[in-house]
């Protein structure tokens, strides 16, 4: 008696034969002239072929733009006047920028920030990573925790900490009060020039300290289990092994996401602009802040296109250098 072919079998035959079917009549629908055409191309054509919408799309949307941010750049033109004649002035936007004592106040607001959040960010983010890929019980329960706050909008998270940071109802000036016994309402973290700044820190690092921490966790769970045996059989203490194996062999992803929080970082608007508007005064202007008033409050088109342009190549150049530096480390 010969045996019934299985049914894992029978399904792949029936969908081969539906493929074929289906390909089959696809060349009998397609015109002759129109697949002799198709026939003579070559696959980096057909390539080209496929790819050509997306490029075209992406010339739409990116380049073109700072194309034109570029060339207004250049000239005193202000989008609420577009009738006026429009003239050239020449490198007069980026020095008055360059000499800009506010501008120079907005560029050290934005280090701080930049440097406090990547800072506490990779602290943080990679200690979870690390405590996480010991592997404890629950230990992905607490991932997916951790990870809550990344998932949120930035205008969830902005509108939710404005309401813990009320002094008068804020859950967080409670807290702040019950350790310290400062009065809730003497705890004006939005308002005061000191506090307003580590506000917007706290805020961000409460948010994006689970992506760091996803990608510290990658990189240890990329560490081969073998080099830890021979650490063990050469009698290398935890200590030892963490500092001559673990940190070395996940710096490269460390390095990976300081880059791309220092990036996001540097042109942070939707946090800022919800949780404080760059006040009080000008405490927590950073540059991006400037930017949309000086482009969309003060009309000066040309003047904020300047400024983006330096802002890119700012952000370009040192993301070259930072790039540079992670493939030597990364070629160790």
């Amino acid at each position: 008696m010969q045996d019934l072919p299985s049914g894992k079998s029978v399904v792949t035959d029936t969908t081969t034969s539906i493929l074929d079917r289906a390909a089959e009549a696809a060349v009998r629908a397609t015109p002759g002239t129109l697949a002799r055409r198709i026939r003579g191309l070559s696959d980096r054509m057909v390539a080209w072929i496929f790819i050509a919408p997306t490029i075209v799309l992406l010339l739409a949307i990116n380049i073109f733009p700072l194309i034109w941010a570029i060339q207004l750049s250049f000239t005193n033109y202000r989008a609420n006047r577009p009738n006026e004649p429009i003239k050239n002035i020449g490198l007069s936007n980026y020095s008055r920028i360059l000499t800009d004592t506010d501008t120079w106040i907005a560029m050290q607001a934005t280090a701080h920030f930049v440097f406090w959040t990547i800072l506490l960010q990779t602290l943080i983010g990679f200690t979870l990573a690390y405590l996480i890929d010991r592997k404890f019980r629950g230990h992905a329960f607490w991932t997916t925790i951790i990870l809550v706050p990344m998932m949120l909008s930035p205008a969830v998270v902005g509108n939710f900490w404005r309401f813990l940071y009320e002094p008068q109802i804020g859950l967080f000036t409670y807290i702040i009060s019950f350790f310290t016994g400062i009065p809730p309402t003497d705890i004006l973290m939005l308002s005061s020039v000191k506090l307003a700044p580590w506000a917007i820190i706290i805020v961000d690092t409460w948010m994006w300290t689970p992506y760091v921490m996803l990608i510290c966790l990658a990189g240890l769970r990329s560490i081969p289990d073998y080099i830890y045996e021979a650490a063990e059989v050469d009698r290398a203490s935890n200590w030892r092994q963490f500092w001559s194996i673990t940190l070395p062999m996940a710096l490269p992803f460390i390095m990976l996401a300081v880059l791309f929080r220092g990036i996001e970082n540097f042109k942070m608007f939707d946090m800022v602009n919800l949780l404080t508007g760059g006040g009080p005064g000008s405490t927590t202007e950073v540059a991006s802040i400037t930017l949309k008033r000086e482009a969309f409050e003060k009309w000066r088109t040309g003047f904020s296109s300047a400024f983006a342009i330096i802002l890119f190549v700012a952000v370009f150049g040192l993301a070259n250098i930072y790039v540079k530096v992670l493939n030597r480390v990364k070629s160790r």
